[in-house]
């Protein structure tokens, strides 16, 4: 039998606060253990709740997951928007962007581990939802691509192609432990010149 003590205490916030803070217990819940790893009973009792709260906002944990990365999308996508805006140029523009993605993936560690998990691409679902984020990403590098005579499609292979770049080299980055304090921003300089050159090369 449970001690009442060990049960979860549920404090009565607004649904959007609430909504917010299960979102936030799930991430670090599922950086840490993975998708497959974490059940809804762990995040209810990491976030303080009971069970049949957690199912009040999330009726699975593949719904409360596909929720997760796409508010978590959104958070690269402004990040990536946000540092292009004041950009002069195309190469200023790529590289500020490709700078964004390194620096936010350095900086929320636990989100770009719980967006490009390797685990989870084998699950069609989960993949769907992270390639949902991956194409949105590359839609903003295609539209930053100007290269005369290409077509949309091959805009955005290369866009894809700059994605990758940016994610490989954030992961391995992040595989060898290092963090924001590492020369994380000069590497992401150096990688982005090396992004922006391979661009250059580009001819029709």
């Amino acid at each position: 039998m449970t001690d009442t003590a060990d049960r979860p205490t549920t404090l009565r916030l607004p649904a959007a606060e609430r909504r917010r803070q299960l979102l936030d217990v799930a991430l670090h819940a599922f950086a840490e253990h993975g998708y497959h790893d974490t059940s809804m009973n762990d995040v209810a009792v990491a976030a303080g709740v009971t069970k049949p709260v957690l199912y009040q906002h999330f009726a699975s944990k593949k719904a409360l997951y596909q929720e997760l990365v796409d508010h978590l999308g959104s958070g690269l996508e402004q990040a990536i928007v946000a540092a292009v805006a004041p950009a002069d140029g195309p190469r200023q523009q790529v590289e500020a962007g490709f700078r964004a993605y390194f620096r936010w993936a350095i900086n929320q560690g636990e989100a770009f581990r719980v967006l490009f998990a390797d685990r989870n691409r084998t699950d069609r679902e989960l993949a769907a939802a992270v390639s949902k984020v991956e194409s949105m990403v590359a839609d903003r590098v295609a539209s930053l691509i100007l290269v005369e005579g290409l077509s949309d499609d091959e805009q955005h292979v290369l866009a894809y192609g700059v994605v990758g770049l940016a994610e490989s080299t954030s992961r391995h980055w992040l595989r060898l432990g290092l963090g924001p304090g590492d020369d994380a921003d000069q590497f992401a300089d150096l990688v982005a010149q090396l992004a922006w050159a391979g661009l250059r090369g580009v001819n029709r």
